[in-house]
């Protein structure tokens, strides 16, 4: 168990306890009858909340213990979703072969130690949302388990953009990029 679940666990408690003292109030005095819609109101309870954990844990990137491979499964939204340490800080990326290159967001960028008001927005990204200014940047250290790059370029994007796009210019690095079924695999 993770410092992440203990809220988790705090409100499945709670709710049990609201849900569990309600029941027992409704259904004092016919303890038979009580006792078996106890029962299926926890079975109820305990299948909703494996099902809503189940939805809304993230599927986890699977890195070789040398970092040669890496296995990325397809989330529930159809992306393909990449944690990487960027000068030390994990960035969570969505993979756009689309993309030419490294697209960070304002927020990320803020996060890994860059200022966007000491930056110049002087290129241009064309993206489906129309032109959008981009300014270059060059990242320290760029970490997917063991596989380390230094000095790699990036920009960061002047919109809205909330989420961090890992391009083409990023996966050119590996030797062999592919789909298996769900599996997105990069490999040094």
């Amino acid at each position: 168990m993770t410092e992440a679940d203990i809220p988790r666990l705090i409100w499945y408690g709670l709710l049990l306890v609201v849900i569990g003292g309600a029941m027992i109030f409704e259904l004092s005095g016919r303890s038979g009858q009580a006792l078996r819609q106890l029962m299926l109101w926890a079975v109820i309870f305990v299948g909703l909340a494996l099902a809503a954990d189940w939805w809304m844990r993230p599927l986890a990137q699977q890195i070789s213990a040398d970092g040669s491979r890496i296995e990325i499964p397809v989330s529930r939204d159809g992306h393909f979703h990449l944690t990487a340490q960027l000068n030390d800080t994990p960035v969570k990326f969505i993979i756009d072969t689309g993309a030419s290159s490294i697209a960070l967001s304002r927020g990320d960028a803020v996060r890994i130690g860059l200022d966007p008001a000491r930056l110049r927005f002087d290129g241009i990204a064309v993206t489906a949302n129309g032109r959008i200014p981009t300014a270059s940047v060059r990242i320290d250290r760029f970490a997917i388990g063991h596989a380390v790059d230094r000095n790699v370029a990036a920009v960061v994007i002047d919109s809205e953009l909330r989420d961090s796009l890992l391009g083409m210019s990023y996966l050119r690095r590996f030797a062999r990029v592919s789909f298996e079924g769900d599996l997105l695999i990069l490999e040094r």
